[in-house]
């Protein structure tokens, strides 16, 4: 049954992402063109303020309690963050950790293509250049190529988020896990599926190969109690009462060096997270049994709960205001119309504001490159 704690939470990050693109990135669009890399400094930041907003509804509103234990993040750091994918909100949570031990503005998230085309939320997405995929590597593989590339062309850190085992483990997806267990003389799984490797390797070894990537941050999340698997759940008020991260760094220089081998280090992560889990769950369900992480969090307790109450505050100042001025004056209401189709028609004929804004880096390396060449 949905509950209002439910509609209040969507409602209010439905309409956040909402005014939030029209009236706080929708202002920075034309920036794209004038420089790619600029735009992304920018639009990075404003997003990121957005980020905030779910971990503040779900820890002060909503009392979710957050244990993150482990290693922890090196502030700023570029990584490829890869993670369980227990339920289908996982990527939604991790903001609860990235929010104290790293910084906001830089996770991008793979995730499936369908997501741009959601008013509010995937316009957002695309103006933080998220990695939309298609999930065919034939027709990923350039995809990522292309973004990775730009990434490493305009110095741009980032923390990848991606989810190696491709989809939320649920009773169908583990059956489809052990049908491949069997078939590859595998063990079979109960709290992991078994993860896809080759677009991670491939991500690796492009990050490397331009010189912008530290670590891997192997992230484990588990509920000890309530489990919400997916958007209906949080409708219907079920919330995570406690959200548990464990994290492990792995410098890049500990990495294995070949494809095939980086393949074999992921597969042992996920046979570790399957011992983990087990261990969990039926055991005192806390990963860390000395509660103790062994970096601390770049942000006190104190920061995290000012930086949620402004977050809170400003956003939903942000939803009434809109309302308030696209009532009162028609020239809002005008450029609201306006920012809306600008976001739908890109989208359907151009493909995304991602997109757009590869092409427009290209043609300005490509004007550098004449440039250069003249002189």
């Amino acid at each position: 049954m949905v509950s209002w704690r439910g509609v209040y939470f969507v409602c209010t990050l439905f309409l956040g992402s909402f005014f939030g693109s029209i009236f706080m990135l929708g202002p920075f669009l034309p920036f794209m063109f004038v420089s790619p890399s600029w735009y992304r400094w920018m639009t990075d930041r404003i997003v990121a303020t957005w980020l905030t907003l779910p971990v503040a509804l779900l820890e002060l509103v909503f009392g979710a309690k957050v244990v993150i234990t482990g290693d922890g993040f090196i502030p700023g750091e570029r990584s490829v963050i890869i993670m369980n994918h227990r339920t289908r909100l996982d990527w939604m949570f991790l903001w609860n950790c990235l929010l104290r031990y790293s910084y906001l503005r830089l996770e991008k998230i793979c995730l499936k293509s369908s997501l741009k085309a959601v008013p509010g939320f995937g316009w957002a997405m695309q103006v933080a250049a998220f990695i939309f995929i298609h999930r065919k590597w034939e027709e990923d593989k350039s995809h990522f190529e292309a973004m990775l590339d730009y990434f490493c062309d305009i110095k741009e850190p980032l923390q990848l988020l991606i989810f190696p085992e491709g989809t939320d483990l649920t009773e169908n997806t583990k059956a489809r896990s052990h049908e491949f267990a069997e078939k590859n003389a595998l063990e079979k799984y109960e709290y992991v599926l078994h993860p896809r490797t080759t677009g991670f390797t491939f991500i690796v070894h492009r990050l490397r190969e331009g010189n912008n990537l530290d670590a891997i941050h192997d992230i484990t999340v588990a509920y000890p109690h309530n489990i919400p698997q997916t958007e209906k759940h949080i409708l219907n008020g079920n919330f995570p009462k406690e959200i548990h991260f464990h994290v492990c760094r792995y410098p890049v220089s500990s990495l294995p060096a070949s494809k095939e081998d980086l393949q074999l280090w992921c597969q042992e992560r996920w046979k570790e997270k399957e011992e983990r889990l087990r261990t969990f769950y039926e055991g005192e369900k806390y990963f860390d049994v000395t509660r103790r992480s062994r970096i601390p969090p770049c942000k006190s307790e104190l920061r995290a709960h000012l930086i949620k109450f402004a977050s809170l505050l400003y956003w939903t100042s942000l939803i009434v205001a809109s309302f308030y001025f696209i009532y009162l004056y028609s020239i809002v209401r005008w450029y609201t119309l306006i920012m809306i189709a600008i976001f739908v028609l890109q989208e359907k004929y151009c493909g995304g504001l991602e997109l757009i804004e590869l092409a427009v880096h290209r043609y300005h390396t490509t004007q550098r490159v004449a440039a250069g060449k003249q002189k």
